[in-house]
């Protein structure tokens, strides 16, 4: 029996409980106390604030730099071809900025200190103004200093303008970022004192007795040895990982159980943002078929997939129908397998799937030296200006079974060795049909570059009128990061283009690490391929050794940002400005920074 005085006593407590949860500012409460991370702002104009504020992050406080208080910033939604006003407010004693990741805005709105505008000084007000002719998921983030680790970072969807070619019954917005209670400028000195400061996953007695029983003493020893003789270890995967960082979805750990409601046999739409700033993520969803549906904001051929590679600052829209009323998990798991976080998916709030293990750490293999077996020797160079891109292993289709093409020439003779410059791949390799790092040999269907075709056939179909070689460089141990051998405090002159042409850049990576390279104001259509339906995409991982093309229409007018997306490799030195000249400017097939390459592509199809 309950007692009257007991009744009132419960009811006092419980009255109690719930004006102190409701009392709570929205960073202190839990996603089971309605705090899903993701406040949302609609309309034409926005109001925006940055400055410090308390976070909790895996059930600590925190200092965070974020937007309106929150971490991420806002979900700023508008639709397609809207004139669009955004006042931004710096509370901060230091200056900032917003870039808007992946808009296709007029240069002095792109919001990167240096290149386009000034930056926002402490106490100002900045009024960004633009019309997008584009929609899709985006994100937006700052681009000084070490604020964009400590929070300033949200998401960003625009609606289409007219119908959706993608039909849905639900949607969410997932965004992915890391976070470490040590402050960035921390991390930043550590690495430059010891690029492995934060590696604890190096191999070790045990992974050499396992290699000796699968591969053989001598070839144990002879890869051993070519690894040495680099200064690197094959564990060398991610610079920073789950040592110091909490994997976050939302602003949420695992531990918080972010959390959506989904009903069996709805089509539901997760926009997925990686907004981290050094994690490379694999997402599955163990037991479900994800469809892809957009990448990098820009609709896809729909393509059916259980695990995708996701660089720092691309976007994926999968499409995903539940068949139960069980609860299951996005998995996004760190590329190094250092760590993991999950978010739960059922037709109740509050409920939370079972977490996986983390899988068996991976390593980097010959192929990420530029070998294949051992032996670059084994195959014969291919003319990569020539060469086929309709042959099998660039077929379309999520697959496993990857054929690997011959390794390509290099065409920059010029480089050498030297203070900036630790290594160069003698043999680059072809890897867009590879699915990245530690998938390589999972038993699912996997994503690769090679399967996307875009929606709708590219708006620029001409042949590259000329091509430039950008090369990846870096010196690992003095932790040193750079185009070319040069780091972007020693640029001299940008990459130039001119208004109206197209031009074929290709990337080749002389490191050992995969780097998501970006390109402001400009989508690229990847040479995958894809014909007309090339995919375009503002970001792009280049695998270690691997030699890529993508071609550009420069139809934007200005200096536009040109980096890695792994923030300590920009700061490291990874980036450049790609300078488009106006029309009336005359072309000049010479016309990029010191020791870019360029040969004529006149007629030129992939």
């Amino acid at each position: 029996m309950i007692s009257r005085r007991s009744l009132l006593t419960s009811g006092l407590g419980v009255g109690a409980s719930l004006l102190a949860t409701s009392m709570l500012p929205a960073w202190a409460r839990s996603a089971s106390q309605g705090n899903l991370g993701l406040p949302q702002l609609t309309g034409t104009e926005f109001d925006l604030t940055i400055g410090e504020f308390p976070a909790t992050i895996g059930g600590r406080i925190a200092r965070a730099i974020g937007v309106n208080q929150t971490l991420p910033a806002p979900l700023l939604r508008f639709r397609e071809g809207e004139d669009i006003t955004i006042n931004v407010t710096n509370t901060l004693r230091e200056d900032t900025s917003l870039h808007w990741h992946g808009l296709l805005v007029p240069f002095q709105m792109d919001g990167v200190p240096g290149v386009t505008f000034p930056g926002i000084k402490p106490g100002e007000t900045f009024q960004y103004r633009f019309n997008l002719a584009h929609n899709g998921t985006y994100w937006y983030h700052s681009h000084s200093g070490f604020q964009e680790p400590l929070g300033l970072y949200g998401p960003l969807i625009i609606d289409p303008a007219g119908s959706d070619p993608v039909v849905y019954d639900r949607e969410y917005v997932l965004v992915l970022s890391d976070w470490s209670f040590e402050h960035p400028r921390r991390i930043f000195e550590k690495l430059k004192s010891d690029a492995e400061n934060y590696n604890f996953q190096k191999r070790t007695l045990a992974d050499f007795l396992g290699d000796v029983r699968r591969e053989g003493f001598a070839e144990t020893l002879s890869t051993r040895a070519m690894w040495a003789g680099m200064r690197m270890s094959s564990r060398d995967i991610s610079d920073v990982t789950g040592s110091t960082y909490d994997y976050l979805i939302n602003g949420h750990t695992t531990a918080d159980n972010w959390n959506g409601v989904i009903q069996p046999g709805e089509r539901v739409r997760l926009r997925l943002i990686n907004a981290s700033a050094m994690t490379i993520f694999n997402i599955r969803m163990p037991g479900l078929t994800m469809t892809v549906v957009a990448a990098d904001g820009l609709n896809v051929q729909p393509l059916d997939i259980d695990e995708f590679q996701m660089g720092v600052a691309e976007t994926y829209d999968v499409i995903i129908t539940v068949p139960d009323a069980g609860v299951y998990g996005l998995v996004a798991e760190a590329v190094d397998r250092s760590g993991q976080v999950m978010a739960s998916f059922g037709p109740q709030p509050g409920m939370r799937a079972s977490e996986p293990d983390l899988r068996p750490v991976p390593s980097l293999t010959m192929r990420d030296m530029g070998m294949d077996h051992g032996d670059p020797t084994d195959h014969v160079a291919m003319d990569h200006t020539s060469m086929r891109h309709d042959d099998p292993h660039a077929g379309h289709g999520a697959h496993n079974n990857h054929v690997s093409p011959a390794p390509l020439p290099v065409e920059r003779p010029d480089l050498r060795r030297g203070p900036g410059i630790a290594n160069i791949v003698s043999h680059p390799l072809a890897r867009l049909d590879e699915p990245g790092i530690g998938l390589e040999d999972v038993a699912h269907r996997t994503l690769t570059y090679a399967d996307l075709r875009s929606l709708e056939p590219s708006p620029d179909t001409r042949p590259p009128e000329r091509e430039i070689e950008v090369h990846l460089t870096s010196n690992m141990e003095r932790y040193m990061w750079s185009f070319d051998g040069v780091g972007f405090s020693e640029i001299t002159a940008p990459i130039r283009f001119h208004q109206g042409e197209r031009v074929r850049m290709t990337l080749v990576n002389n490191t050992m690490m995969a780097h998501p390279i970006h390109l402001h104001g400009m989508f690229f259509d990847v040479v995958n391929g894809g014909g007309d339906h090339k995919p375009r995409k503002h970001t792009i991982i280049v695998k270690p050794s691997e030699k890529l093309s993508v071609d550009i229409s420069a139809d934007a007018v200005g200096d536009w940002a040109f980096h890695c997306h792994l923030l300590y490799h920009m700061h490291a030195g990874m980036m450049q400005v790609v300078q488009v000249l106006p029309r009336e400017t005359p072309p000049d097939p010479h016309s990029a920074h010191q020791g870019h390459h360029h040969t004529q592509k006149g007629g030129h199809h992939d």
